[in-house]
């Protein structure tokens, strides 16, 4: 179901919480945009060379998370779960003030994101929307990593196989279809990592902000965080959230359908370099009219919850 015109937010929208890597205290502040904007952030806390689009071309680290960067090296960290809950909620243009170089964490899902938004409302613009159409199959490996893409015309299919030695995250499946109205189960799914894994990566300077507030721990046999999961799969659903938001950095909603074994940032933004590299594996689309009165994004916000 392929909404036909841009959308951008109805009113100012801000949020505020520590930086999952950094450790600091952040605000961000959503304000509806203009028609072919895209997304752009703005470190308001820089006077000036403080703009950053957001583009697989401005990625410029992705361990652990998604960091973007523009031209004179000035930066911002852990961008996918907020572009996730805009690519759910069907945004494509507004720009994003921040004070710091990390957008905050919240929950370690998009449930806040996703929420507020909904209930601040989604503004249809005049201009249409325009599509990243998949022609023919394009695949990529790293070692033991592989993501694949193959056409789809209505929409964007997931099929995501996450594997770990860890017992309790051990081997998880799932296969998400963006265009279904309640994204509930990957919107609320969390952030994770091993508990033995948390002193190497504070030593590497991330997670500095890290706490069962925002992450799911696993020690051994047992979830250490006390209300346990909030869906059955959410360790694979959150890699799914991530994808969602990586994929917006094609500054384009893509139409195709994707079998991902063992990805992650890294992995999705090589994907997305590899891609667009060649335009024959793609092409740019608008649709002349809509298929539904309905977008696929307009998930009840009385059901928003039904997973927290």
């Amino acid at each position: 179901m392929l909404d036909l015109f841009q959308k951008t937010i109805q009113k100012h929208i801000e949020f505020k919480g520590i930086g999952l890597h950094s450790g600091l205290e952040s605000v961000i502040t959503l304000k509806p945009s203009d028609e072919n904007c895209g997304i752009v952030f703005k470190r308001i806390d820089l006077e000036e060379n403080n703009i950053i689009k957001a583009n697989f071309e401005n990625v410029s680290s992705a361990k652990l998370c998604t960091t973007i960067q523009n031209k004179f090296n000035v930066r911002i960290s852990t961008v996918e779960h907020l572009l996730a809950a805009l690519y759910i909620t069907g945004i494509d243009n507004a720009l994003i003030e921040i004070n710091s170089s990390e957008v905050p964490i919240m929950d370690g899902s998009s449930k806040e994101f996703v929420e507020t938004i909904l209930k601040a409302g989604v503004k249809e613009q005049n201009k249409k929307r325009k599509y990243l159409k998949i022609l023919k199959k394009f695949q990529f490996k790293d070692n033991e990593k592989n993501i694949s893409i193959v056409p789809n015309e209505n929409s964007l299919n997931v099929d995501f196989e996450l594997v770990y030695s860890n017992n309790v995250i051990g081997k998880q499946r799932n296969k998400i279809d963006f265009s279904e109205k309640d994204l509930s189960n990957v919107y609320t799914s969390r952030t994770f990592c091993l508990y033995e894994d948390i002193e190497k990566i504070k030593k590497l300077g991330l997670a500095q902000g890290g706490s069962l507030d925002n992450a799911i721990v696993v020690k051994n046999n047992e979830i250490l965080n006390s209300t346990g999961l909030r869906n059955n799969k959410e360790f694979v659903n959150h890699k799914i959230l991530d994808l969602a938001g990586d994929f917006l950095l094609s500054g384009y909603r893509i139409l195709g359908s994707v079998n991902c074994v063992q990805g992650g940032h890294s992995l999705s933004n090589l994907f997305l370099r590899a891609l667009l590299k060649d335009r024959s594996n793609y092409s740019i689309i608008e649709i002349n009219k809509p298929e539904t009165t309905e977008t696929y994004f307009k998930t009840a916000v009385n059901k928003l919850a039904v997973n927290a």
